[in-house]
């Protein structure tokens, strides 16, 4: 299997962002009691750094565990997601703070919630990539 080329990581990370905003923005507006509007602009900020934060990320990680030569089985998988996810937190939490005018204490709370959110979206949406990936890489040799 070929390495990822950066339109393909691009299309990657605003697949994961954009199936992310349209399911945790109303949820954290809800769970929270807060305009859907103003958690809908947090998701974006997020995101948009989650995109850069993802490709960057995952570049590293296909270096580390190359498609094709590295098994990603369930404990890889895993790792893969704790790691990004972890990451993540660190970089979120200023902004959520600030964002949302709330403490740094409930923007980790928040940023909890989003974890144990994403930690699981994050494993099922990279394992179904990881699945659906050479599929289409045969169907357009095949039309090539």
């Amino acid at each position: 299997m070929r390495t990822r080329s950066l339109k393909e990581r691009f299309l990657h990370a605003l697949g994961f962002e954009t199936l992310a905003i349209l399911t945790v923005s109303p949820l954290a507006a809800w769970a929270m009691d807060k305009p859907l509007f103003e958690m809908g602009a947090l998701a974006l900020m997020l995101s948009t750094v989650a995109m850069l934060w993802n490709m960057i990320y995952n570049a590293l990680f296909d270096r580390i565990c190359p498609p094709g030569k590295v098994h990603r089985g369930v404990l890889i998988r895993a790792l893969h997601a704790l790691l990004f996810e972890g990451g993540f937190i660190l970089i979120g939490l200023p902004i959520a703070a600030w964002m949302l005018n709330i403490s740094l204490w409930q923007a980790f709370l928040l940023e909890v919630a989003f974890f144990l959110f994403f930690l699981p979206y994050t494993m099922a949406y990279n394992w179904v990539w990881d699945r659906l990936r050479p599929r289409w890489f045969e169907r357009n040799a095949c039309e090539a």
